[in-house]
């Protein structure tokens, strides 16, 4: 499968490539962002960062204004940043709500009429796209990948750490949805795209699957949260409820939960404390100190 190229970017001394392709997973067409910055070593290959978005974001979000490209540029690694959700499925009530839906895939496999057919970020992301970008780009190394996210991203990047266990090499999450059974996104999108029966929910729920994680990759799990965030204030995000489980079932590498004053839940937060971020995933992939 081909990906069409929309866009060149040059930027930091890499390029950003603005990419669709038609994706088997979803049954629809899939934009995607890669950042591969300037080889230092050109007999070596890039490891790479998967940035997952929040609600309603495109690819390019992150891309405009996260300032991740500049770190990763820094640092030698190579950044992906896919779409938040099918587009174009054709499925009534898609469209009806900014939460759910269209900008809204909750990376997770829907089970559920009408979404099992389109709505398949989970598998999308974790398998089908990393298997065609790893064709596409063959300087990119894709078994020494790292996982972050935003808000439902932050909430995907967990899960799909602890769901994949030992196929990350780090995870780090900017206000992480941490405990979706319990919050009124979760209910929403869990409900219509799982089912009513909660044992399901629990396959994907952070808080739930670091009681079960024992694999020994057990790298600290970095968290910033503003103090701030109106979402945070509505118990939408429950990072401290996350943070307790992880203790609760020993998991080695502890949370490193930042609570910090005055900030909300823009990317002039994400900007903010994006380098923290990067140094965290280039020391586990090896490449600082």
């Amino acid at each position: 499968m081909s990906f069409t190229t929309t866009a060149e970017i040059a930027q930091f001394g890499g390029k950003l490539y603005k990419l669709s392709h038609n994706s088997v997973t979803t049954k629809t067409k899939m934009d995607v962002n890669v950042f591969v910055p300037s080889k230092k070593d050109e007999s070596t290959k890039l490891p790479v960062l998967l940035y997952l978005s929040g609600l309603t974001c495109t690819p390019n979000n992150a891309s405009e204004k996260s300032f991740f490209q500049y770190f990763a540029a820094k640092y030698g690694f190579a950044i992906v940043f896919p779409d938040t959700s099918p587009r174009g499925a054709n499925i009534a009530g898609e469209d009806d709500s900014w939460d759910f839906g269209t900008g809204a895939g909750f990376y997770v496999d829907a089970t559920t009429d009408p979404w099992k057919n389109n709505y398949k970020m989970y598998s999308y992301v974790h398998e089908e796209l990393q298997s065609e970008l790893a064709s596409q780009f063959p300087d990119l190394d894709f078994s020494r990948i790292s996982i972050t996210g935003h808000s439902m991203g932050g909430f995907g990047a967990l899960s799909g750490f602890l769901k994949n266990p030992g196929k990350y090499q780090s995870v780090s999450a900017f206000s992480p949805i941490s405990n979706p059974s319990t919050c009124p996104w979760g209910e929403k999108n869990f409900g219509n795209y799982l089912g009513p029966d909660k044992e399901a929910w629990y396959k994907y729920d952070p808080t739930h699957l670091i009681k079960e994680y024992s694999h020994e990759n057990q790298p600290t799990i970095l968290i910033h949260q503003g103090k701030s965030d109106g979402f945070y204030k509505d118990k939408q995000l429950q990072p401290e409820i996350f943070e307790a489980a992880a203790k609760d079932a020993g998991y080695k590498g502890g949370v490193d939960l930042n609570i910090v004053e005055g900030y909300d839940h823009s990317y002039f937060f994400i900007a903010t404390f994006v380098e923290d971020h990067a140094k965290h995933h280039a020391k586990y992939l090896g490449l600082v100190e």
